[in-house]
């Protein structure tokens, strides 16, 4: 799912050039992929919760594999392939929308307590990992051409289906669906009594996203213009920031067990992290002092999503997380879908309102968290309990 944006972001600028459109129609690239996969994300999951995991997944990997080819070939064939490369991107968009959220609620399915609160780690760790390694990988096959990246999400799909039709194997003994009345009935339930709640984990996870992805179209882009840094060597640059955010979250997810009382306080701090070092970024130019302050909020990031992955996965039972957890999902991925355009708009207005809007932000998020999530348990030694009453529903 990572890739599908991020293998993108060093390649943009040659897209651009090649295609000869606008900076808001290259960033469109970003959203309608997002966008795509923010609407369909709820009715997968819905989906998933109806049938199985595994069902959702299997064939979303292979349209987002044929929506890559689509985009390939459209960049290699016409002479005015615009139009089908956003196609292409919307197919992807649909088929990434059956596959990390879907695995967030399996593996809620398949552990518990501690256990799944460090698997869950490691699932947000691989979601940094491609991170990391998507804009190396788009700089490696932007030198073989801009378009080639198209073609290399068919064969990372193709390897991922093999994988998870091998070595998914989920548990036999699934409880008959309620029927559909019933079922949205529990969901209006949840969010009717902790709506305040969740949907203030939705807005933190959507944030932590749209900072992240608007940041990378704002560092790929100057990296070009004003120090003329392109290639490998802008992937790696463009991996730094990802890498810390990575790691961080590896480490948080393995420490925080279930520790509710924790994730929250990480939470917060995480976003006082980010406010830093977005309201820091308004006094440095320089690259190296930049990037240094930029990996702040990247820290932050880190110890912001483990937490709230947590917290979400854990709020109701089996047979209605995947709804949950995919609703979660479609707003991160509403989070990137308006990233790029918003930083589009906010890099023509102003280089310092932009990073002051973005400090101004998250700290605002961050208030939400402090007072809206409710949490209480003891020293992190014995059990703990979020304000919620339908934990088992």
């Amino acid at each position: 799912m990572t890739l599908g944006n991020s293998m993108l972001i060093p390649i943009l600028p040659a897209m651009k050039s090649k295609l000869d459109i606008s900076q808001m129609q290259v960033s469109l690239t970003i959203t309608v992929f997002s966008i795509a996969a923010a609407i369909f994300i709820p009715i997968f999951g819905y989906l998933s919760d109806r049938f199985s995991r595994k069902i959702i997944i299997l064939p979303a990997l292979i349209m987002y594999g044929i929506g890559g080819l689509l985009a390939g070939f459209a960049a290699t064939s016409f002479s005015n392939p615009y139009l089908w490369i956003i196609v292409g991107r919307i197919l992807q968009g649909i088929g990434a929308a059956g596959t990390a959220p879907i695995a967030m609620a399996l593996t809620g399915d398949l552990f518990k307590g501690g256990e799944r609160s460090r698997v869950l780690g490691i699932v947000e760790a691989s979601n940094g990992l491609g991170k990391v390694m998507s804009p190396i990988l788009g700089s490696l096959l932007g030198l073989l051409a801009w378009y080639a990246v198209f073609f290399a999400f068919p064969a990372i799909c193709f390897v991922s289906v093999i994988l998870v039709w091998i070595f998914i194997k989920e548990k036999k003994n699934r409880q008959v669906p309620p029927p559909f009345k019933k079922y949205m009935r529990g969901l209006l339930s949840v969010f009717k009594y902790e709506g305040r709640w969740l949907l203030t984990t939705y807005l933190a996870g959507a944030t932590c996203l749209f900072t992240l992805f608007g940041i990378l179209f704002y560092l790929s882009d100057i990296l070009e213009k004003e120090h003329n840094i392109d290639g490998v060597k802008k992937g790696l640059i463009l991996a730094i920031p990802l890498l810390v955010m990575g790691i961080t979250s590896y480490i948080t997810g393995s420490k925080i067990g279930k520790n509710l009382v924790v994730m929250k306080r990480l939470t917060v701090l995480g976003f006082m992290l980010m406010t830093l070092s977005y309201g820091l970024l308004v006094f440095f130019k320089s690259l190296v002092p930049f990037l240094l302050v930029l990996v702040i909020s990247s820290v932050g990031t880190g110890l912001v999503l483990p937490c709230i992955n947590s917290l979400i996965t854990g709020s109701v039972g089996k047979e209605r997380r995947g709804f949950v957890t995919s609703l979660y999902g479609s707003v991160r991925f509403l989070g990137v879908a308006i990233g790029p355009p918003v930083f589009t708009r906010l890099m023509d207005w102003s280089r310092t309102g932009m990073f002051i809007s973005l400090a101004v932000f998250t700290l605002i998020v961050g208030l939400l968290a402090l007072f809206l999530i409710h949490v209480k348990g003891k020293d992190g030694k014995g059990e703990n309990k979020v304000a919620f009453r339908y934990n088992y529903i």
